[in-house]
């Protein structure tokens, strides 16, 4: 062999390693000294600075998923088209990890996702379509009407910009429109560094934001079978389990993510939580979706998984009787406000009245919270938390119409 030869043999074999340095590939599996988790000891230049830098991320990576499949810091991170460039170390990096880094391996998950409300009309019901592109507000259009193409929310409007970029937007962002032309934010679900399975399973990590008066979610499953259950037997549980694979024996107790996403035992897997919803349980009037039908059979086919078909339809007409129950009530509260209006005794601007605020109380908490807890299992929220005060409510509204009506004459 030539010296020119050995002497390219080397340099190619020289950057090969510092390749493998910089790309930050993954030791074999070891253990967490202390515990029992199973983790992939990450190596090279991302490992070396940042476990200096940010140790607790690149402890996170060392447990996650994407580890153990020797997927890389730069896998993640690197720009791709569309993206804000900047160099780090030689590596031209995005300036933003977006929903399009992660699409690049998971497009059917995204494209899923894309096309729910948790992606643009999360980020219209704050903002509207202030920052969507044409072609973003055309995706949604097709899927969610009016759900984008509208004002923003009066409410966050006046509550101001701190209020809704911290507290609006600390939910409503997971489904932020991204600079690079995609949509959404993953990691508000998997986290960015765990990028968890389990962690999207966990009834917690939806309750971030479906919790409050206005969504009351997480407090409803808690309070459900379900979430005793859960509680109960959390350690029994596999939620880190393959969603394609995952079973009754990984899951016989469901989280959100089983009803609302999961493909237990064969069962369609979807990232788009809107796919098995039969009603608008949020709006003001909860009619049918489009497509409910449809909707409703995916949903039942889980509930079949663990209940009998009669118990099914039980609880289904049960929930069926409150939503029409709270529409009615909903509807005579609507017919005394548009009244109030048409006699000129309240302003068409939004929210300067206090009736106003009692009236958005009665429907986008009380209302809300009796529909969801038809439909989640939990007494309560049908009764005190929602029923009896749309009774109050409804007094409230009654009595200060009367004095509007009474200070004009």
């Amino acid at each position: 062999m030539s010296f020119k030869s050995i002497f390219i043999a080397c340099v190619i074999g020289g950057s090969l390693m510092v390749a493998a340095l910089m790309f930050n590939r993954a030791r074999p599996a070891g253990l967490v000294a202390g515990s029992s988790a199973v983790f992939t000891e990450a190596s090279g230049r991302c490992a070396q600075c940042h476990r200096q830098e940010t140790a607790a991320v690149v402890h996170q990576f060392e447990r996650s998923e994407h580890s153990g499949a020797n997927v890389t810091c730069y896998d993640c991170h690197q720009a791709l088209d569309g993206q804000e460039e900047f160099e780090h170390y030689n590596f031209v990096m995005a300036r933003d990890v977006t929903s399009l880094n992660c699409a690049a391996c998971h497009t059917t998950e995204y494209d899923q996702f894309a096309r729910s409300r948790h992606a643009l009309p999360a980020w219209g019901a704050v903002n509207g379509a202030a920052g969507v592109s044409e072609d973003l507000v055309a995706l949604s259009e097709r899927y969610h009407p009016g759900s984008v193409a509208r004002p923003a929310n009066a409410l966050a409007t006046l509550e101001g910009a701190s209020a809704t970029a911290t507290g609006c937007l600390g939910c409503h962002n997971i489904g932020v429109p991204n600079a690079d032309g995609s949509v959404g934010s993953c990691t508000e679900c998997h986290s960015r560094h765990s990028t968890s399975i389990e962690l999207a399973r966990e009834p917690r990590t939806c309750g971030q934001c479906h919790m409050g008066p206005d969504h009351s979610q997480l407090e409803i499953y808690s309070e459900s079978k379900h979430g005793v259950l859960f509680n109960a037997q959390r350690s029994e549980l596999n939620l880190a389990a393959d969603p394609k694979r995952l079973t009754t024996a990984d899951m016989p107790i469901p989280t959100c993510a089983t009803c609302h996403m999961s493909g237990l035992d064969g069962l369609k897997v979807t990232h788009d939580t809107t796919e098995r919803l039969s009603y608008w349980l949020f709006a003001e009037v909860s009619e049918r979706r489009p497509g409910h039908l449809a909707a409703q059979t995916e949903m039942q086919e889980t509930c079949l998984k663990c209940h009998a078909s009669t118990s099914v339809e039980r609880f289904y007409s049960a929930a069926e009787a409150v939503v029409s129950a709270t529409n009615e009530h909903v509807r005579e509260t609507q017919d005394l406000m548009a009244g109030l209006r048409a006699e000129g005794l309240l302003t068409p601007e939004p929210f300067d009245e206090a009736i106003e605020f009692v009236y958005f109380d009665y429907w986008h908490y009380f209302g809300r919270t009796a529909k969801h807890g038809a439909f989640m299992g939990g007494a309560d929220f049908v009764q005190w938390h929602g029923n009896y005060e749309l009774l109050q409510k409804r007094t409230e509204l009654e009595e200060m119409a009367a004095a509007l009506r009474a200070a004009r004459d």
